[in-house]
């Protein structure tokens, strides 16, 4: 299995002015119900208080975001919606 990409971007608790930053990297997953063979498909990154979750086409940003307890219930209606 290879390593997660790391998606890094700058906490918003950083100013714009320079060196006072911090910076902050996300491991983002590809679903496993995703082919090898393009780019539709959803990547998920988990932290202790947050899922995130964005289309492997638009990584520019992560499209919704989801406490863990609301995972399983998610994950579950989007496997009836199908």
């Amino acid at each position: 299995m290879s390593a997660p990409r790391l998606a890094w971007f700058k906490s918003s608790y950083s100013t714009d002015q320079g060196d006072s930053c911090i910076e902050v990297a996300l491991a983002w997953r590809k679903s496993s119900h995703s082919s090898d063979q393009d780019d539709d498909c959803i990547e998920v990154a988990a932290t202790p208080t947050t899922i995130h979750i964005r289309d492997s086409k638009d990584r520019a940003r992560p499209h919704l975001a989801l406490a863990p307890a609301a995972w399983a219930p998610f994950v579950a209606h989007a496997a009836d919606a199908v």
